[in-house]
């Protein structure tokens, strides 16, 4: 199992789901939060790369994400997939 290098973030309101790959795109982690295991979760966790919807409170979390050392990047929403599909 390999180092997680990217990880995919869906902000919601009470519960966040993370999903990890690392460098061949295998899926290393797949765990939902709590907002209350946010910070300790990522603080704890290697610098990488995360990208995540861009919504209003997404700009918060990236403020944290980079305070944490990590890579945070938001995704205009018009470039979400839905299923392996481009919604644009």
């Amino acid at each position: 199992m390999g180092e997680i290098t990217t990880i995919g973030l869906d902000v919601a309101k009470n519960v966040f789901q993370v999903h990890g790959v690392d460098a061949d795109g295998h899926v290393v982690l797949r765990k939902s939060l709590r907002r209350s295991q946010m910070q300790p979760f990522f603080e704890q966790l290697a610098p990488c790369l995360i990208g995540m919807e861009a919504c209003a409170t997404a700009h918060h979390w990236a403020r944290m994400l980079l305070q944490a050392g990590h890579d945070a990047r938001l995704i205009p929403p018009s470039y979400k997939t839905v299923g392996g599909v481009t919604m644009i």
